[in-house]
């Protein structure tokens, strides 16, 4: 079942568990010294062996962290399974997304009752011609214990498809190309790739590869049919704080690829008519500036911070002329609305924004100069652009959702201003939206910021304290988190639990400064903004301490693992999924995947101020000799992104810490990576972190990214 129910379930609904000492025995890490000099002190790692996943005694630990898990939770496998057929009762098995046009051809995907994997198909001219499938995932997945598969685009012709597909959970890709012509896989697997680009001359590919490091670094031009071999490098970048990709302008006259840290960005463009050709500059990269380009009309448009836009702004110039200084603003600049993203279209334009706390989203009309922002009902939602492949259309759509809305597809008629609802995922079961509340309130930081909280609940709620509350958090890199239905949610939401998704800092929730507030030498008030909101929810009465779960991912996981040293009273019980915890020994290895980029991010610690700042919250170095809530930690062991190594690392230590007999739990799942079983749509239920990735963009470069919870 998902952790989301599993901290539920130990927390509300069975008695509590026996302390540890009167049931099974937790597996005890050995304790190998090895330490290190940090800035004229001595750090002692004794569980640093735990890093080789190769080594058996490494594997035997794990195995025995997992049988604990499982044995501790052995009693609540009847109250699991149930859960996990009434969540599966709330999703539909078997449906279809909305169809998307594209030369000539309607696109979707479709899901099969009884198989895990979606059907990626398509049919010309209208919904009534015969289906065509371009790729059957379920039959890629044979045989395999893990299988994560992408669509990753289609030759202007229709007639070459490319995917990418990982068998191993570390998020190594690889490329294929089918020829929808024969059905025949012209290049199976043929090279590792991040992501690829087709030109316009139906034969060539543009495809970016990562380092050892995991950071994407070269670019390659392939023509379907030559020896890999022979691929000409287009690009290398070899500033390590650097990554880059590769895209097409959204009319598709031209190719960009972008070189990008969390900081700057650079960018080239190229007619994609001409592949062969040798891509021009647009402008140099300046420490600080960061900005995108689309293409319309023999214009580029830009989304940038230059000038000191912080929230960033809309500028254009001609596509001979693309030095900075003949930039010039499209829109003037508005301080308090933070700017997402532009879609050029060939008569308008959609501006994603940020305002209020909520995303927008605002339409342009280039020949009436008019420009509308749609509006929605809810206090607290999620819109996104949908997939809008066709440049000339006099209308769009978008996805609308929030915590108590099913993901939900629209179509706006831009001149009418009219919109049309395309679908709406159906929720089996007796779903009733009419059932369930969400709103918006604020707490207040420590500092006086005012914290926005989104809430769900069964309506009736009596605030008088006794309702669990569920609070999720994120809170880096930009990600804004953004509420999303989840349809297994409704399990909890229907035995009384409060779900509260705190908007802390370090997302762009409230805007470009509410992201760097919460980064570098600022990264504090991440942590204490979600202290503020938990203290807010149980003093407001939502619920009580006692029956408050908390939860982050990834970088939040961090979040959960700072908020614990902090304030171990805080909750009855945290998970903590796939956590980034060893903070100075993982920034220190800059072997290891992502650490080089990531120093704009959190910091070096080899700089004295930041890596004491560091030090002073790294959740790993900061455990200690007290008690702690129950505390569930689940990993992968070819996670890329956190290596697996950080959770169990963090687990040992604390065992042999804690004061306490709560339960603490590492379940690790040893045939999958950063994302669980990345098994789409009907994925068990048991497994897994879900978080949906949506960006904004210019063009088809992503700009800013939104993290969903579901």
């Amino acid at each position: 079942m998902t952790p989301f129910a599993r901290i539920a379930m130990l927390l509300v609904f069975v008695p509590p568990l026996a302390a540890q000492e009167q049931g099974p025995r937790p597996p005890v890490a050995a304790v190998k010294p090895h330490g290190f000099d940090f800035h004229g002190r001595r750090l002692e790692d004794p569980y640093s062996w735990l890093k080789d996943k190769r080594d058996p005694e490494v594997v035997k630990y794990l195995e025995a962290e997992n049988a604990y898990s499982g044995a501790v939770t052995k009693r609540l496998k009847p109250f699991e399974d149930a859960l996990y057929e009434e969540m599966l009762s709330h999703v539909k098995q078997t449906d279809r997304d909305v169809p998307i046009r594209e030369n000539g051809y309607w696109y979707y995907s479709r899901t099969v009752e009884g198989k895990q994997y979606p059907i990626h198909c398509r049919k010309k001219g209208d919904l009534e011609a015969a289906e065509e499938v371009l790729l059957d995932v379920n039959e890629l997945a044979e045989g395999q214990k893990f299988l994560s598969a992408h669509p990753v685009g289609i030759s202007d012709d229709g007639q070459l498809y490319t995917y990418l597909t990982d068998t191993t959970g570390f998020r190594e890709y690889q490329l294929s190309v089918k020829d929808l012509r024969t059905g025949k896989v012209l290049e199976d697997k043929f090279v590792k790739a991040a992501e690829a680009q087709w030109a316009g001359d139906n034969k060539t590919l543009f495809y970016v590869v990562e380092d050892d490091a995991k950071r994407a670094f070269k670019v390659f031009r392939h023509v379907i049919g030559h020896p890999v071999g022979k691929d000409a490098l287009v690009a290398e970048e070899k500033d390590e704080r650097y990554s880059l990709s590769v895209g097409r302008t959204r009319d598709r006259k031209y190719l960009i690829y972008s070189s990008t840290s969390s900081t700057t960005s650079e960018q080239w463009f190229l007619d994609a008519a001409d592949p062969a050709g040798r891509f021009a500059p647009i402008a140099p990269r300046k420490e600080g500036v960061e900005y995108a380009v689309d293409h319309r009309d023999g214009r580029f448009h830009i989304r940038t911070n230059k000038d000191g836009a912080e929230n960033f702004k809309w500028m254009t110039c001609p596509v001979a002329e693309t030095e900075p200084k003949g930039w010039v603003d499209f829109e003037p600049y508005k301080p308090d609305v933070f700017t997402e993203g532009v879609a050029l279209f060939k008569d308008f334009a959609l501006i994603s924004e940020r305002a209020g706390g909520n995303p927008q989203v605002r339409t342009y009309d280039f020949a009436t100069k008019a420009s509308t922002r749609l509006d929605f009902p809810e206090p607290s939602y999620d819109v996104t652009l949908a997939e809008n492949r066709e440049f000339d259309t006099d209308a769009f759509r978008f996805n609308y959702t929030s915590l108590v809305t099913p993901a939900s597809v629209f179509l706006y008629h831009v001149a009418k201003k009219e919109r049309t609802l395309l679908k709406r995922t159906e929720v089996p079961g007796g779903f009733d939206a009419a059932n369930y509340v969400t709103e918006r309130i604020e707490a207040t930081a420590p500092d006086g910021a005012k914290v926005p909280i989104t809430l769900a609940y069964r309506k009736g709620l009596v605030k008088d304290g006794k309702a669990p509350v569920y609070l999720y958090a994120y809170g880096a890199y930009g990600y804004s988190a953004d509420p999303g239905f989840s349809a297994t949610r409704l399990s909890l939401l229907d035995r009384g639990v409060v779900y509260a998704l705190a908007h802390v800092r370090g997302g762009s929730d409230l805007g470009r400064r509410w992201y760097l507030d919460g980064k570098m030498m600022k990264k504090v008030n991440t942590f204490t903004d979600f202290i503020a909101c938990a203290d807010h929810l149980v003093n407001e009465k939502y619920g009580s301490r006692d029956r408050l779960a908390i939860e982050g991912g990834s970088a939040g996981g961090l979040l959960i693992g700072a908020v614990l040293n902090l304030r171990p009273d805080l909750c009855k019980v945290a998970h903590l999924a796939v956590p980034y915890l060893d903070v100075i020994n993982t920034m220190l290895d800059e072997t290891l995947p992502l650490t080089g980029p990531e120093f704009l991010e959190w910091g070096n610690p080899k700089e004295r101020a930041a890596g004491e700042y560091m030090l002073g919250y790294s959740p790993y170095d900061n455990l200690a000799k007290k008690a702690y809530p129950t505390i569930l930690v689940t990993t992968s062991l070819n996670d890329s992104q956190v290596l697996f190594h950080e959770p169990a690392k963090y687990v040992a230590k604390l065992r042999a810490l804690k004061t306490d007999a709560n339960p603490l739990l590492l379940k690790c799942n040893m045939d999958a990576g950063h994302g669980g079983g990345e098994r789409p749509l009907r994925s068990d239920p048991r497994e897994g972190l879900r978080v949906r990735v949506h960006a904004g963009s210019i063009g088809n470069r992503e700009v800013n990214v939104k993290v969903i919870v579901s």
